[in-house]
């Protein structure tokens, strides 16, 4: 039951924000189970996925997911998720856990800094949406930038056990000119492609507690379902700064541990 509760604090995070409960999955059961960044990861991941999946199904019925632009980030960060991983594995657990704290903080700065992008600024994005058919204009300047998001997705995808939202929202909000339920949605099918190919590598090679992952994941998923219910009626810009600094308090625990001052 327990386990299931932490999974449910993901996918209410995934719901809020389509993107972030990965990052929060970590120290959740390092913290809440006792175990190594290296353990933790996959089975993370594997909520992730579960609950990403589930939300990209609900996307794609409502008809706000670009699949296309989710399949190019897709493609190229589940061909470097499994280079994430074995890094993972092969990296004593110390610096990962310093690494990990560096994303968290990252993402807590990104979230209180952020501001919306001005109009303009939209009109001149790499992949904007044609006035014609309604579809993103594909360019290689487009195509370079989602690619990249999607290396960089991948790669952390694999080696901390993050579903890559935190990346990939500000990089669909910045390249593109789409509206934030249309990012979120995107976001969450593309966290389900590549949290995918981490999720196959850590169980092809062993590394996936099912005991631990199959309660995780399911808490995970019914949340997301209840989260949507509610994220109609929390403020955004509330529920961003509460995230961003909740992330903060996270980071400066994983990195006392890191540390040793703070052990679980």
């Amino acid at each position: 039951m327990f386990i299931a509760l932490l999974g449910a604090v993901i996918g209410v995070v995934l719901a809020f924000t389509g993107a972030g409960g990965g990052i929060l999955s970590v120290p959740l059961l390092v913290f809440g189970l006792h175990l190594s960044v290296q353990q933790a990861a996959p089975i993370g991941l594997s909520a992730v996925f579960a609950a990403a999946l589930l939300g990209t199904f609900l996307g794609l019925r409502e008809g706000i997911v670009r699949y296309r632009a989710a399949a190019l980030v897709g493609v190229a960060g589940m061909l470097t998720a499994p280079i994430g991983f074995f890094l993972a594995q092969n990296v004593p657990n110390r610096p990962l856990t310093v690494a990990f704290a560096g994303v968290l903080l990252y993402t807590a700065w990104r979230g209180l800094s952020r501001s919306p992008m001005p109009v303009a600024a939209k009109t001149q994005a790499p992949c904007v949406v044609s006035a014609v058919d309604h579809r993103l204009t594909w360019t290689r300047a487009c195509a370079r930038a989602l690619s990249g998001t999607g290396f960089v997705s991948g790669l952390l995808s694999g080696l901390l056990g993050v579903g890559g939202g935190f990346v990939i929202v500000p990089a669909l909000s910045r390249y593109t000119n789409l509206p934030i339920r249309s990012v979120q949605a995107t976001s969450l099918a593309v966290i389900a492609l590549v949290s995918l190919s981490g999720v196959a590598s850590a169980a092809v090679s062993g590394n996936l507690n099912w005991r631990i992952s199959l309660p995780f994941a399911t808490g995970a998923i019914l949340a997301l379902l209840a989260g949507r219910i509610l994220a109609s009626k929390v403020h955004p810009k509330r529920l961003q700064q509460a995230f961003a600094w909740f992330c903060v308090v996270v980071a400066f625990l994983m990195l006392a541990r890191a540390a040793g001052l703070l052990s679980t």
